[in-house]
């Protein structure tokens, strides 16, 4: 894409979206820019002077053009565990990816676990670069990096109802609580899962981190042997997977209260590590009604039951709504407990 000399001259940022490969358009409320490449799919808002955004835009897209491309390039060593703690790739998206696994090693992922979140923050970075912006964030597909001016904050809403989007809780981030990224994984969502969990939302420095401790848990969260659980091989389902002939989920019977708690405290087990070890600042951990909150908590405000087949009268307006989960409380004092 080649950017014409004369798009900063324009007046608004609609005339300014220039010819990419893949796909530029403002969306309706001619704020949000939404870039489309193939399976990489953004939705971009920043707050700033109409000149800043405008420029910021530009540069996202300019960023963005060719990424797929790079990545397709790199995609032999990113689809590969055996390269994790050895030489990174070259490109900027696979490096990040790279070094976000790295923590991981002991156990089996690839850098593809955290290509969501390496997106949405290297494009962000691109977004930001130089320009003077209150706040920003980008959108994966669900998975989020985020940038905040001094002052600012983001409501996010955490998704209670895959089928509804009600929302069951509410976090307030603010820049000096240091939350870069939100990320969501689970057998429901787009991309392959390991375990039982129906979502697992995952606040953490940056975007790419959070991606992959979201997918590591949601695989912890699972029942070993259970005829309730079907499986198979991710390679049968898609031949080019990184996950090979790891078997992954592709249904989940109705489980017993203690069949939930049981999956449940696997992946909080696993949560509770890497919070300890400062990979993740939170995660709610959802399966069939049942949650568990690992971390920090006091973000949080509840907002109705998990069972509402639509959202409470005095749901507060989120700036983003993430993730599939259930019910999610908010006091400190049932952190890591069932409820």
């Amino acid at each position: 894409m080649v950017l014409p000399r004369e798009l900063t001259a324009y007046a608004s940022i609609d005339r300014a979206l220039p010819t990419m490969n893949g796909k530029a358009a403002l969306l309706d409320d001619k704020r949000r820019l939404h870039l489309q490449d193939g399976p990489i799919d953004l939705i971009i808002e920043a707050d700033g002077s109409p000149q800043e955004v405008r420029a910021a835009y530009c540069q996202a897209m300019t960023f963005f053009d060719g990424l797929l491309l790079m990545l397709a390039g790199e995609l032999p060593f990113l689809r590969s565990s055996t390269h994790i703690g050895g030489k990174l790739p070259t490109g900027p998206v696979a490096r990040i990816m790279t070094q976000a696994v790295i923590p991981y090693c002991g156990q089996f992922v690839t850098p593809m676990a955290a290509v969501a979140g390496a997106v949405a923050e290297t494009v962000l970075a691109a977004l930001v670069n130089n320009r003077n912006l209150s706040r920003a964030y980008v959108n994966n597909g669900g998975d989020i990096a985020y940038f905040f001016g001094p002052g600012s904050t983001y409501t996010i809403g955490i998704c209670t109802n895959p089928i509804t989007r009600a929302m069951g809780a509410s976090i307030r981030l603010r820049a000096e609580d240091q939350i870069g990224g939100v990320a969501t994984s689970g057998w429901r969502g787009r991309s392959y899962s390991l375990g039982i969990a129906d979502a697992v939302t995952v606040l953490a420095e940056t975007a790419a981190k959070a991606d992959v401790a979201a997918t590591l848990i949601a695989n912890a969260v699972d029942l070993q042997n259970s005829p309730k659980i079907k499986r198979q091989s991710a390679s049968d389902l898609s031949p080019d997977s990184d996950l090979g002939q790891q078997q992954v989920t592709i249904d989940v019977a109705p489980l017993g209260h203690a069949e939930r708690q049981t999956a449940l405290r696997a992946g909080c087990k696993f949560a509770n590590t890497l919070h300890r070890s400062g990979l993740i600042k939170t995660a709610f951990l959802n399966l069939q009604g049942q949650s568990i909150i690992v971390g920090e908590t006091t973000s949080l405000t509840e907002l109705g039951s998990s069972h509402e087949k639509n959202p409470p009268l005095n749901q507060p307006k989120a700036d983003v709504l993430v993730g599939t989960g259930y019910l999610l409380k908010s006091r400190p004092e049932q952190e890591g407990q069932i409820i």
